[in-house]
């Protein structure tokens, strides 16, 4: 009997997504980082129990630290299970850190994490290189999404029926 392969297939670990770092920055440059992680942070963010909602990167000393990322404690852990919210160092090549340190020199530069996700085993963090959006930038943006939905919708023929 053959089993169909779509059936087997299993999905991987979860991308976990800063949605609200696109609306409110203007994203310049993208780094792959490397997460330092202990204990069962590893299986909490297997598990998707993760959100970077609140998170930003930090320069200090020529390393870039992670704050503020949410990571629930493992359910399964003892007492030994780690913190929700510590400092998280971020794993780069020497020449990528000096090109953003640059960069971060430059005003209103920061660092935003953008995605978690694995690759190869390990967790990985997409930072972002940005620039804060004004008001009416982020009003822009808006009206660019409405626009464009309103043109897929014509493409495809789908119209929203009221009833």
């Amino acid at each position: 009997m053959a089993k169909s392969s779509e059936k087997n297939k299993k999905s991987g670990p979860p991308t976990i997504e800063n949605r609200k770092a696109r609306y409110d920055y203007h994203i310049d440059e993208t780094y792959e980082a490397g997460l330092a992680l202990r204990g069962t942070e590893v299986k909490s963010i297997r598990a998707g129990k993760a959100s970077l909602h609140e998170a930003f990167a930090y320069l200090n000393r020529g390393e870039i630290w992670l704050k503020n990322m949410y990571i629930k404690p493992y359910e399964f852990g003892s007492y030994h299970n780690h913190p929700e919210r510590r400092e998280r160092k971020l794993l780069l090549k020497k020449k990528e850190l000096r090109e953003i340190d640059k960069a971060l020199n430059q005003k209103g530069y920061t660092l935003v994490p953008l995605k978690l996700y694995f690759k190869g085993g390990y967790a990985k963090v997409l930072i972002g290189l940005a620039k804060g959006k004004k008001q009416f930038d982020k009003r822009d943006t808006i009206k660019e999404k409405d626009v464009r939905r309103e043109m897929d919708r014509k493409v495809k023929g789908t119209y929203s029926v009221n009833l």
